[in-house]
């Protein structure tokens, strides 16, 4: 049976981000994608010059549709704007009970613009954080809901991924992409495990939408494969290769995309 997946999320109309990247995501890797658009961008590769934010009750709207008529065997989240927007999806999720929920909390884009405004960091923490199955941070945005140090090396993100579970107890996939170096670990703390995942860190400028990519690599695979850290080892390695063929693509003249589709798409090598 093919896995009907849903993204709540913000729009990126370049495609690299956001929905736009979710859905591509979803389709690279077998599975039929919904959206529920929390709020519109006006972005390129190079930043974001606009946002206008979606009323909070009419993405509640859009999440009861498609939960009243589609099976949705796991959810991916990515930018929720505010406060009011997380208390409705958190609603939502603890009315329709997805099986799996993969949350990206998405806080500054590539180009440093605040996607996430301050007053809604507490109610991500403490609102919808809990109903997620796996939560996905950068070092930054790790350190931000807990209020403490940004990681500068592996020892410090393995005691941050410790603090998490202390506090919060959610499972987490901490990830090193902002550590300097030839590698880009990431650690999966699921209770007391504890998971590193190394890749060679792929030296291109393409790198626009790869959280939101691996986010939604991972909500697709987890209805796929048996266990999460599996489905996570499988959403990196997918990762890894649509940052490596990106040079194929010619998109912007800033940060561009990942190739989603590198695999299915036959180039003149090929």
């Amino acid at each position: 049976m093919i896995a009907n997946i849903l993204t709540i999320a913000g729009s990126d109309p370049s495609g690299g981000a956001g929905i736009q990247a979710d859905l591509k995501t979803f389709s690279a890797l077998g599975c039929y994608g919904g959206a529920v658009l929390t709020a519109l961008t006006a972005q390129n590769t190079r930043g974001v010059v606009g946002v206008e934010v979606v009323a909070s009750t009419f993405v509640r709207q859009q999440i009861d549709a498609v939960f009243d008529d589609l099976r949705i065997d796991a959810v991916k989240i990515g930018m929720l704007a505010n406060a009011a927007i997380i208390e409705e999806v958190a609603a939502c999720l603890q009315r329709w009970r997805p099986r799996w929920v993969v949350l990206d909390p998405v806080m500054v884009a590539k180009s440093g613009h605040h996607l996430l405004d301050a007053a809604a960091v507490q109610a991500l923490r403490d609102v919808l954080l809990p109903l997620a199955t796996l939560t996905t941070p950068n070092l930054p945005e790790a350190a931000t809901l807990l209020a403490e140090p940004e990681p500068i090396d592996w020892p410090a993100m393995a005691r941050l991924a410790d603090l998490w579970q202390a506090r919060l107890g959610t499972a987490l996939l901490l990830k090193g992409g902002h550590l300097a170096g030839v590698e880009s670990p990431d650690l999966l703390a699921i209770g007391p495990e504890r998971h590193r995942f190394d890749a060679v860190r792929v030296e291109t400028r393409n790198t626009h939408g790869t959280g939101c990519t691996l986010s939604a690599a991972i909500a697709a695979l987890l209805p796929q494969l048996p266990d999460m850290r599996s489905a996570v080892a499988s959403a990196k390695h997918y990762l890894t290769g649509a940052i490596a063929a990106s040079n194929r693509l010619s998109v912007g003249h800033g940060h561009g995309p990942v190739h989603h589709f590198h695999k299915l798409w036959k180039t003149e090598e090929q």
